[in-house]
């Protein structure tokens, strides 16, 4: 399979809005389309394909010696992304008629070149595709696909397309690499399933419904002896697997974070696969998200950071203890498996989440509203006789959140999507007032959404931006001060890397405030006051 015809699967991708039709052009390209080009191509849509030699500053400097800067910072200034950019503007070369690569020879071609010798290919390549084929090869192999297609929805497209659940295609997944062959095989009945010969393997989490409905809640508070709770902590949902085979630290979405926390894998001496929440913890004190977020994404960790910024997983649940699956038991067997199991080997840096003994829906929603001084979401409900099953399945687990902040803010900057979004300013950066020692007021960013909006709504803005921009920056643009948002977010924190000393939790647009005044937004002193953990003068 060519560049060319990936290219148009991608960009039908981007096109389809609709999950189900995603996943039907998914599952007809992997049915028709031969190894190991599938392959590859399913790992560039789950991510799992990592160039190090090809990165954006070879392809800036590739254009840059075929289009004047001049016309290409104009054109990158209008477009908004690099990639997309290079492949509109880039000069067709005459005389070529070389065919285009196929996928297996991109992926090829770049694990055997040389640093040096990788722009030379990539000109060659780009040589021999149109527009969209150059697109998809710049994406491909800079890693920023961003086709609303995510690594779940391709599994989801395989199972369907096999018959295979896609839990079975999880627990396989870690053992086979690109191009996946022994997969496509087992998917396909003609050979076995993949062996992982014991290495750890990631299962899928077991997830919650937001309980929200006036049906379920009346559910729960019909049979609260049904149900047990424990808290929901604000950090990151992660597995633990450990045994002969190794150790993985997997994130909810099954990728390899064990590297970025090396002190939880070096305390996994154990045979088993646990389920906890990622946190924080100092002195037994659970720390606001944005510690945790200092640890997150680095890719160099190092013993201060270690040492600032200790972290420690919260046990929720124990889905194997050594060879045993305790998956099919029912929540409460687990719970008191997990006990039993924490009590023998006592792992550092974990410790069990404390169940919640309570009365009714009424008890617990006195102790969800204190969650918030204590750096918690909320509440977990969970059926005593739940089993452990794959995916978001409806009446077995609820979460129950404590309700969000809000502030009234102001539009400062405004970005360019990705996607479908792409031709749109969808990523909207808001600011609040701060009076200055002189009296005088200025509006200091405090925080960037880009969800909570209605189609309709987008392209409103998307207008408002165009008709009032006071500045550009590359694919941002400064906005008159002008158009004021309701925000919503989780929790509001400390934070040094920000301007305006403070960090939103998971914001978002509630409302388009038009009619409002933009001198009648809200203080900096209102978000200071929502701030978890603030320190208080004596």
């Amino acid at each position: 399979m060519s560049v060319q015809a990936f290219a148009d699967l991608l960009e039908r991708l981007v096109f389809t809005p609709g999950r189900n039709a995603k996943i039907a052009l998914m599952r007809r390209w992997f049915a028709e389309q031969p190894d190991p080009d599938r392959g590859v191509g399913l790992a560039a849509l789950t991510g799992e394909l990592a160039f190090t030699a090809a990165k954006p500053m070879v392809i800036r400097e590739l254009v840059e010696s075929r289009v004047d800067k001049v016309l290409l910072a104009l054109s990158h200034d209008y477009v908004g992304d690099l990639a997309e950019t290079v492949a509109l503007i880039w000069p067709q070369r005459e005389g070529v008629n070389a065919p285009p690569p196929s996928l297996s020879e991109v992926v090829e071609g770049l694990e055997l070149a040389s640093r040096a010798e990788v722009p030379a290919l990539m000109e060659g390549w780009l040589d021999t595709l149109d527009a969209g084929g150059r697109l998809a090869l710049i994406k491909l192999v800079t890693g920023g696909l961003r086709v609303g297609a995510s690594a779940r929805l391709a599994k989801t497209a395989l199972a369907e397309w096999s018959g295979q659940e896609i839990g079975e295609i999880e627990e396989v997944w870690h053992g086979v690499a690109p191009p996946y062959i022994p997969l496509f095989r087992w998917l396909e009945g003609q050979g076995p399933r993949p062996d992982a010969a014991g290495a750890p393997v990631f299962r899928p989490l077991m997830l919650a419904h937001p309980l929200e409905a006036p049906a379920d809640i009346a559910a729960v508070e019909a049979n609260p002896g049904d149900w047990r709770a424990e808290w929901k902590w604000d950090g990151i949902r992660v597995q633990l697997t450990a045994g002969p085979g190794g150790r993985r630290m997997w994130s909810r979405t099954g990728e390899d974070i064990s590297g970025a926390f090396p002190e939880i894998a070096e305390a996994m001496e154990f045979h088993a696969v646990l389920d906890g929440e990622l946190l924080v913890i100092r002195d037994g004190t659970v720390a606001p998200f944005s510690d945790l977020q200092q640890r997150l994404n680095r890719k160099v960790i190092g013993p201060k950071l270690m040492r600032d910024h200790p972290v420690a997983v919260r046990l929720y649940d124990l889905l194997l203890d050594g060879e045993e699956d305790l998956r099919a038991l029912p929540f409460d067997a687990r719970r008191a498996r997990l006990e039993a199991w924490y009590a023998r080997h006592a792992p550092a840096r974990m410790d069990v989440s404390e169940m919640i003994s309570f009365t009714g829906l009424d008890h617990l929603s006195g102790l969800r509203d204190t969650a918030r001084a204590a750096s918690i979401e909320g509440l977990m409900l969970k059926r005593a006789d739940s089993p452990y099953l794959p995916g978001r399945v409806k009446g077995l687990w609820w979460k129950w959140k404590r309700a969000p902040l809000t502030v009234d803010a102001v539009l400062m900057y405004a970005q360019r999507g990705h996607g479908k979004r792409s031709s749109y300013y969808s990523d909207y950066t808001f600011g609040l007032w701060r009076r200055n020692e002189d009296g005088t007021r200025e509006l200091v960013p405090v925080g960037k959404a880009y969800s909570g909006f209605t189609d309709q709504e987008l392209v409103m803005l998307d207008r408002w931006v165009r008709n009032h921009t006071t500045g550009r920056f590359g694919p941002v643009r400064e906005v008159e001060k002008a158009f004021v948002l309701e925000v919503i977010f989780d929790a509001a924190q400390l934070s040094t890397r920000h301007r305006s000393g403070v960090a939103m939790r998971f914001p978002r647009i509630a409302r388009l405030r038009p009619d409002k005044p933009a001198e009648e937004a809200d203080a900096l002193e209102t978000l200071m006051e929502m701030v978890e953990n603030r320190p208080t003068c004596a």
